[in-house]
């Protein structure tokens, strides 16, 4: 049995391993979005198909993130995390050898498919390694893992001409497959799992997926999939479609990309301060700030003069909300369900993110070819970030009173 100074010792390793596995995710989420135009380049690829190849890895990863889920439940966060991790490095490596846009969208739904499971795994592995007073921080923390990585990759592309676009998915794919390894050696389950497993809770309860609309969850539930589910079409309309509206507005193909990478900074930064700041008083504000901010920021980029110290400064303020709001709706998820079912009730809802996470692209897509341009674009996506703030408070007035009674 681990005394407290092992056991914080052990949870610390698995903060920092699951920081790097998001990074790992982060740098191969992004990478369509930067390597976009010199694949789209080289095989006159249309705005449609764009839209096709943006959502094959996210289509992958719905599934991945269902089933990735449910096995956490019933074999353990860590088997699953491991070889997922391993997965999406290993097929990530089959994009550069795709010959032409069809066999791209095909290597980026196998991608999809392994990358799927890491995360819900990585958030409840984090969620129950955690001492209860820095469980939001610390899978804020985890989670801020995610646009550091995008940042990354974006970085890159300023190093690499746009015609070497393959070597993008090379680095998302020999960096997880070196993490693996070590994840597989130093990493421990998670001591509430084995306690569970190990209370008399019968496999049938373990990883039940109906069993999250029962008890009471059914509109914490409801409230954190339509959350997700409009906050990840939104991420990823942005993150896909931002630097090309971005280059087709005047922009740049080094300032679209320094844009992308303000983005994602200001987002990891935002996702640190959130994560502390849900652990204190101001808890309640800052959630208010940031989903009031989010519609706000919006228009203004729509309306931001063509000048890169701007656009940059509000791309990154942007960054700052969007992405501090996907820290707090991934630090609650797992507050809503008890450990037999909180690897499905994470997939689950993860999984309907990423319904919202094909849709964007291909929403993007449709309206481009229709002749949108980039302040019309993003005056469209205004409605649905208004929305998603909506359920995004409303769920976080239900939780504390759920908690109460």
């Amino acid at each position: 049995m681990l005394n407290q100074a092992d056991g914080d010792a052990a949870g610390r390793r698995t903060i920092v391993l699951c920081v790097l596995a998001a990074l790992c995710e982060g740098i191969d989420l992004q990478a369509a979005g930067v390597a976009a135009g010199g694949l789209a380049a080289e095989f006159h690829a249309t705005p449609d198909q764009l839209g096709n190849f943006f959502s094959a890895s996210t289509f992958g990863l719905f599934f991945g993130a269902l089933f990735g889920g449910w096995m956490a439940d019933k074999i353990g966060r860590k088997g699953v995390l491991v070889t997922s991790i391993a997965l999406f490095g290993l097929f990530s490596l089959l994009t550069p050898l795709a010959w032409d846009i069809h066999s791209l969208v095909y290597a980026r739904l196998l991608t999809g498919l392994g990358l799927g499971g890491a995360f819900p795994n990585l958030i409840a592995l984090v969620s129950e390694s955690s001492r209860e007073n820095r469980r939001h921080a610390n899978v804020a923390l985890a989670y801020s893992g995610n646009p550091l990585g995008g940042a990354l990759i974006s970085l890159v592309t300023l190093l690499l001409a746009s015609t070497h676009w393959r070597g993008i998915f090379i680095v998302g794919g020999v960096l997880p497959l070196l993490l693996a390894p070590i994840m597989a050696f130093t990493l421990q389950e998670s001591t509430a799992f084995r306690d569970a497993a190990s209370s008399g809770a019968s496999s049938a309860d373990r990883g039940n997926l109906f069993a999250v609309l029962q008890d009471g969850r059914a509109l914490g539930t409801i409230l954190l999939w339509v959350s997700f589910f409009l906050g990840l079409l939104t991420l990823y309309l942005l993150l896909n479609w931002l630097p090309i509206l971005l280059q087709g507005d005047g922009f740049t193909r080094p300032e679209a990309a320094a844009a992308q990478i303000g983005f994602n900074i200001g987002g990891a930064l935002a996702a640190l301060l959130i994560g502390s700041l849900l652990e204190s008083r101001l808890r309640g504000l800052s959630i208010v700030l940031t989903f009031v901010a989010m519609p706000i920021l919006l228009v203004a980029l729509a309306h931001s003069p063509a000048q890169l110290a701007i656009v940059i400064s509000v791309v990154c303020l942007l960054g700052c909300a969007v992405l501090a709001a996907q820290a707090f709706l991934y630090s609650m998820a797992p507050s809503i369900y008890p450990t037999t079912i909180r690897g499905i009730g994470v997939g689950a809802a993860v999984a309907v993110g990423r319904i919202g996470s094909i849709v964007g692209p291909k929403l993007g897509g449709m309206l481009k070819a229709a002749g949108h341009g980039y302040q019309q674009l993003l005056m469209d996506l205004l409605p649905i970030v208004i929305a998603g703030s909506v359920c995004a408070l409303l769920l976080a007035w239900h939780l504390p009173g759920r908690a109460r009674r």
